[in-house]
C-alpha cells in the first residue's frame, strides 16, 4: 500500500466543503488529520460530514506543531492567506493556498520567497489549469491550431448576484477586491496559462461599485454566501463590475465582469480568436471550434475529470517528489501581478505599463 500524506485543512467554509473535501474523499493516498476553523461548529461539522477527517480544532498552530503533518491547505478568507501560509512555511510545512495568492502582489512575492528559501512546495488554487478543456486548448495553442491567436475576450457576468453583501466578500480590507479578484482571477489566469510564458506589457481597467451603493435598497433573486451578509451594518466598497484591456507580447486580452448587472443574463465564456481557427470555451465546461477553411463548427467529445481532485493529486505528488508543477506559486505570480496592475489602473484611471 502506498504511503499516505498527512495534511491539515485550515478554513472549513464553502470552498472546503464544496470542492476540496469531496475531492479528498476520492483520494486514497491522503490522510486528513485536522480540520481547523475559528468557528468550532464549522470544524466539527466537517468531521461529521466527512468521517475521514480525524480531528476538529480551532487553533491552526496545533496542526503546525504536529510533526506528522506534512502539508497544509489554506482555505481561509483572502486576507488571512498571507499570515497562515507564512506561519505554515516557517513551521516547515508544504502549503496549498486557495486563490488569490493574497490581497496584493508584494505579499504574494514574499510568500514565494519564503517557500523558495525553505525549499518547500507552495501551490495556489488556480484549479482551471487542471480543467480538461483548458489543458486541451493549451496543447492546441502550442501546436499552432489557432494560427496567429491575436485576441482573447472573456465575459464573467451575472444578474444581481453580489455574494454575502456587507460581509467579507464586499469588504476590501478582507477580500482585496470584488468581482475581479473573485471571478476574474480564474478567467485571466487560465488565459495566461493557455498563452504560456506570456509577458504583460500594458493594462487599462475601470471598476464600478454601482448595484448596491444603498445596501438596504439592493434587490436580488439569489445571493450566494448569504449567511455571511451584513446588510444592516456591513461594508460594500469593492467592484461589482469591471472592464479592461491587456496588451501582451502575444495576444491582446479584453474582458467584462459583473457580480451584478441590470441585464438578466449569465455569460461565462472565453473566446480565442485566431486567423486559422477560433474557439469559445464555456467556463468550467467544454469548447467549440470554428474552422476558417471549412467554416465548420467542431464539438470535440472528451471527459472532464474533477479539476479539484486533479490539482490536489498534483500537489501531493509535488510534496512527495519535490518537483514543482503548473500551479506552483512561481508560475502564478504573473497572474497576481496582473490583478494588482488592473486595480492600480482603475484607481488612477490611467493605462499602466508593466
Amino acid at each position: 500500500m502506498s504511503k499516505k500524506t498527512t495534511i491539515a485543512v485550515i478554513g472549513c467554509g464553502r470552498i472546503a466543503n464544496g470542492a476540496h473535501f469531496p475531492a479528498f474523499s476520492r483520494m486514497k493516498n491522503l490522510r486528513v488529520k485536522y480540520a481547523c476553523d475559528l468557528i468550532e461548529e464549522k470544524a466539527k461539522r466537517a468531521c461529521a460530514d466527512y468521517p475521514f477527517i480525524e480531528q476538529a480544532i480551532t487553533d491552526y498552530h496545533i496542526a503546525l506543531a504536529d510533526e506528522e503533518v506534512e502539508a497544509v491547505y489554506v482555505l481561509t478568507p483572502n486576507y488571512a492567506h498571507y499570515t497562515v501560509t507564512m506561519d505554515a512555511l516557517r513551521a516547515g510545512k508544504h502549503v496549498f493556498c486557495e486563490k488569490p495568492v493574497t490581497v496584493n502582489y508584494a505579499l504574494s512575492c514574499e510568500m514565494a520567497e519564503e517557500a523558495q528559501k525553505r525549499g518547500l512546495i507552495l501551490n495556489i488554487g488556480v484549479c482551471n489549469r487542471y480543467q480538461a478543456s483548458v489543458v486541451k486548448l493549451a496543447e492546441m495553442y502550442k501546436e499552432g491550431v489557432f494560427g496567429n491567436l491575436y485576441h482573447v475576450y472573456c465575459s464573467f457576468r451575472s444578474f444581481r448576484s453580489i455574494p454575502g453583501l456587507g460581509g467579507d466578500f464586499t469588504t476590501k480590507s478582507q477580500s482585496g477586491g470584488g468581482v475581479l479578484i473573485d471571478w476574474g482571477v480564474h478567467f485571466l489566469d487560465l488565459i495566461l496559462y493557455i498563452l504560456g510564458g506570456v509577458k504583460l506589457k500594458t493594462v487599462t481597467c475601470d471598476t464600478y461599485c454601482e448595484m448596491a451603493k444603498d445596501m438596504k435598497a439592493y434587490r436580488y433573486e439569489t445571493m450566494w454566501a448569504e449567511d455571511t451578509a451584513n446588510i444592516e451594518n456591513g461594508t460594500n466598497d469593492v467592484d461589482d463590475f469591471v472592464t479592461g484591456y491587456i496588451r501582451t507580447d502575444k495576444a491582446s486580452i479584453s474582458f467584462n465582469g459583473a457580480w451584478a448587472q441590470n441585464i438578466k443574463q449569465n455569460e461565462m465564456f472565453i473566446d480565442f480568436l485566431g486567423d486559422k481557427c477560433g474557439a469559445r470555451l464555456t467556463y468550467c465546461g467544454k469548447f467549440e471550434l470554428y474552422d476558417a477553411k471549412t467554416l465548420e463548427t467542431i464539438k470535440p467529445e472528451y471527459d472532464i475529470p474533477d479539476m479539484y481532485q486533479c490539482e490536489s493529486e498534483a500537489f501531493i505528488e509535488s510534496v512527495n517528489t519535490g518537483v514543482k508543477n503548473r500551479s506552483n506559486i512561481a508560475d502564478v505570480l504573473e497572474s497576481a501581478k496582473l490583478l494588482d496592475a488592473l486595480y492600480a489602473s482603475a484607481d488612477r484611471r490611467a493605462e499602466i505599463a508593466l
